[in-house]
């Protein structure tokens, strides 16, 4: 399914809104999808029509569940979640006759009907063609997408790498900021596949051959975020999708292999014996900016592309933003590969948007020995990009893990000294929290045992209390539901915060929770934004304690250089006031319905300094 035909069916579903006033990719287009894709349900795709290049910009093509199934060709995920369920268990049961091997056959014919195919002509992808200084990145609309952010930023490239000595093609999504006309950077974290072969092209010598695929069918842009096993190509992965293969043809100026439909194609090359280059600071998913660090030079050497090439892109930020649908899509999709492959007791799992798909995942399972729940959450820890994991939380099979009522039930029953799993191990490299980049503490929560129909326990919220310790306010919104009480620091950051002593001072007992907030947080936060902020600005051994049976959070920002505190600790990634002005200014020529207020004037009451970081 060519772009332009996704186009015609999310405007025929009224899924899509075009803008036809010109628009600028600096800044402006950023902060109209961000007040789209907050909408309830996602907001709608956005067609941007005059960007004063010769090219439109589709955002927010897959930031809802509607559209994420529409993507993938189907009405609902759970479809594509039984489809590949199916597939393994046929693939897994015995085969005790020669009937049931036979019966294997149409499976592995529609199996082999996936593979990508490689063409000997060119693809549409190749219709126009630039070379060397013709071929000017300043030609696309590249967007800036926050007042922080380093520059442009390529947000969906799908990124063409070749294992140098295996010869196993990958199709990795890494952001790429523009240097300048020819140049950008190649943001492979340490853990990918892209940074893996790098290295082997490092080892060998050689100049490491890279293409970049823009555009064309969204399964293509869906697989290449997909958490597939290391040395699966994820062109199959596109083709089980779309059920039917991918049509791959070879790059003008070296022999990678990209999909022949897509809308561009950067293609070039990064030099291993090259220093590496400052890349920087770039709003990211978690909601906070990503900082300067180093990473490899892209040098581009063509540019090729469709005569009617459409550029898509994504912004991201503070959740929920597009990203989160498409980590959904990921959540159901491979659910059935994590109980055959990982943890067969599994019976669902759910990543809450709020967690930013790394820092939160609840899982029910059937338990069925002492002892299990620390099974699967090593597992898990251990299985491809689960081991990003921050927060796991445990519950009972016949837990709805997606109704909060459910879990609160649960929460009411924790008990701090026995139902705890501490840990440590590899951090997403985006986790700012963590003192080491990469590397830092785990938790998981039991929640097997917790019968809820058998707990009496009961929690009081307090009516008052004074200011003490550090704690200016207090909020009791989910005392009574699960015992939580919401503290928020004094506006002044203090390294220390008396949390003990506020609660002893005002006679506050009985609390099974205790999470302590930055002063800006109080009244503009919203019970999803604090739970984003806790499990963001947390490392669970330095940031979680027990007083007697209360388990207090200090979800606080941490200032740099204090205690066990990281060197670097980042803003939260907002659009700035005069972008906010322009686009209220602007709001009726965009022609795009009722006004909607900019969700950045309530982050911005989080900001520590007028910079990327604190």
């Amino acid at each position: 399914m060519r772009l332009r035909e996704f186009i015609g069916k999310l405007e025929a579903e009224g899924e899509l809104i075009r803008v036809k006033a010109k628009v600028s990719p600096k800044f402006e287009i950023c902060e109209i999808t961000d007040r789209i894709s907050k909408m309830e349900g996602g907001g709608k795709a956005i067609l941007f029509e005059n960007t004063d290049t010769d090219y439109p910009v589709l955002m927010n093509m897959m930031g809802s569940d509607r559209r994420m199934a529409m993507a993938l060709g189907v009405s609902d995920l759970d479809d594509i979640s039984k489809r590949i369920d199916n597939l393994l268990k046929g693939a897994i049961s015995p085969k005790n006759t020669l009937w049931d091997k036979l019966k294997m056959l149409p499976l592995l014919k529609d199996v082999a009907k996936w593979f990508p195919h490689k063409s000997g002509e060119r693809g549409e992808c190749q219709e126009v063609v630039w070379r060397g200084e013709e071929a000017r990145l300043s030609r696309l609309p590249i967007l800036t997408s926050w007042g922080c952010d380093g520059g442009r930023f390529i947000t969906l490239p799908m990124v063409a790498t070749i294992d140098p000595e295996s010869g196993i093609p990958n199709l990795g999504m890494y952001r790429m900021q523009i240097f300048d006309d020819h140049t950008t950077g190649m943001h492979w974290h340490r853990h990918k596949t892209g940074a893996r072969h790098y290295d082997a092209y490092k080892r060998l010598g050689k100049r490491m051959p890279v293409s970049v695929a823009i555009g064309g069918d969204p399964a293509y842009i869906y697989s290449a975020t997909a958490p597939m096993p290391d040395n699966m190509d994820e062109m199959l992965l596109a083709g089980m999708l779309r059920q039917k293969p991918v049509k791959l043809v070879k790059c003008i100026t070296n022999d990678l292999y990209v999909p022949a439909d897509c809308d561009f194609v950067l293609e070039g090359y990064v030099d291993p014996n090259e220093n590496l280059v400052v890349e920087g600071p770039f709003g990211d998913h978690t909601g906070f900016y990503s900082l300067t660090d180093l990473y490899p030079k892209f040098h581009i050497e063509a540019i090729t592309s469709r005569r009617d090439a459409i550029y898509p892109a994504t912004i991201v930020g503070v959740p929920p933003m597009e990203d989160a649908y498409i980590a959904k899509a990921t959540e159901r999709i491979f659910l059935a590969p994590i109980r055959l492959a990982v943890q067969p007791e599994v019976e669902d799992l759910y990543m809450p948007m709020e967690g930013t798909a790394h820092n939160i995942a609840i899982v029910s399972i059937h338990k069925r020995y002492l002892g299990q729940p620390n099974k699967v959450a090593q597992g898990l820890w251990g299985a491809g990009q689960m081991m990003f994991n921050k927060y796991l939380i445990i519950t009972p099979a016949t837990t709805n893990i997606r109704s909060k009522e459910a879990m609160f039930k649960l929460l009411r029953g924790l008990n701090p000294h026995k139902n705890l799993i501490w840990s440590e191990g590899i951090l997403d490299v985006l986790d700012h929290a963590t003192a080491t980049t990469g590397y830092g503490s785990k938790l998981a929560i039991d929640l097997t045992d917790i019968a809820p129909e058998n707990l009496t326990t009961t929690f009081t919220a307090p009516r008052i209390a004074k200011p003490y310790g550090g704690v200016q306010y207090f909020n009791t919104e989910f005392t009574e539901e699960f015992g939580l009480l919401i503290l928020f620091a004094e506006r002044e950051w203090q390294e220390k915060i008396d949390v003990e002593g506020y609660l002893d001072h005002n006679n506050i007992t009985g609390i099974k929770y205790v999470a302590l907030f930055d002063n800006g947080a109080v009244g503009s936060m919203r019970p999803s934004d604090l739970l984003w902020l806790a499990a963001a600005n947390t490392d669970p051994k330095r940031d979680i304690h027990l007083s007697g049976d209360t388990l207090i959070i200090d979800a606080r920002s941490k200032r740099p250089g204090y205690g066990d505190n990281p060197a670097r600790f980042p803003n939260v990634v907002t659009s700035t006031p005069d972008v906010i002005h322009l686009v209220n200014d602007r709001w009726e020529e965009y022609n795009i319905g009722e006004f909607i207020e900019s969700p950045s004037r309530r982050y911005r009451k989080l900001w520590l300094s007028d910079e990327a970081q604190w």
